[in-house]
């Protein structure tokens, strides 16, 4: 088994590190889009129009 690098390492752990970010920007993203919906349904459903 060779010797891994520590670049090769640092690599890695970076790729990782973005992979955990994006997935979380991911997620909140997605809770707030949820979240707008559910006001804008609600806001809705009242059927009072206030323009």
């Amino acid at each position: 088994m060779p010797q891994m690098s520590p670049l090769w390492w640092t690599t890695l752990f970076m790729l990782m590190n973005m992979n955990m970010l994006m997935m979380m920007m991911i997620l909140y993203f997605m809770k707030n889009m949820t979240t707008k919906i559910k006001e804008t349904s609600t806001k809705m459903n009242k059927k009072n129009w206030t323009w």
